[in-house]
């Protein structure tokens, strides 16, 4: 089945068609190259047929828009939402105005049906990561005290008995993404379970 990997649920949409998607984190001290990693998977899952997604936290403001222009100015002006949309793409920006910043699971509801969800980020959240680790970043590794990482990618030698693949080695990282991604129903469970 196109798209179809060993190991992907398949579910039911809505209107009878097949879908499926997984959901695998990647969680690592800021400069540990997670965002560089996963723009090197990405068009290794696309070569497999995979559709993949990416939800990205950021620990900062941030500002998709540009000053000045239409949109920034009716966020500005208090709009709740402002949706700006061309031929190539559309973006919804939502204003949480002092609401509470909304956690992994509300976010993951909010994504199109795809193969692959891949969170970055998110490392207090209870679904399953790949740990980003660069020995150059003298940071600690996160695994022995998250129980949610169940594999490492990384550029130095790890005591451990999870997986583990070079970060330079994209195919055995992608690989190992994918074997350790579960269920988006799961991921849910697992959310609400740990609260």
């Amino acid at each position: 089945m196109p798209g179809s990997s060993p190991g992907m649920t398949i579910l039911q949409g809505n209107a009878g068609s097949e879908s499926m998607m997984k959901v695998i984190g990647l969680a690592g001290w800021s400069g540990a190259g997670k965002t560089t990693l996963l723009t090197r998977a990405i068009p290794q899952f696309a070569k497999q047929g995979l559709r993949v997604s990416v939800i990205k936290h950021a620990h900062h403001a941030f500002d998709v828009d540009v000053p000045g222009k239409d949109s920034w100015r009716h966020r500005e002006a208090g709009a709740a939402e402002v949706l700006v949309s061309s031929s190539q793409r559309w973006a919804l920006m939502r204003e949480l105005r002092g609401a509470s910043e909304p956690r992994l699971p509300e976010l993951l509801a909010k994504m199109s049906q795809v193969d692959l969800v891949v969170v970055e980020g998110f490392k207090r959240e209870p679904h399953r990561k790949i740990e980003v680790h660069r020995a150059a970043n003298g940071k600690p590794l996160l695994f022995p005290d998250d129980p949610g990482i169940v594999g490492i990618a990384t550029d130095t030698a790890v005591e451990t008995t999870l997986p583990t693949a070079h970060l330079d080695d994209i195919a055995a990282v992608a690989s190992m993404m994918l074997k350790s991604a579960i269920s988006l129903e799961d991921v849910l469970a697992k959310c609400e379970a740990e609260g």
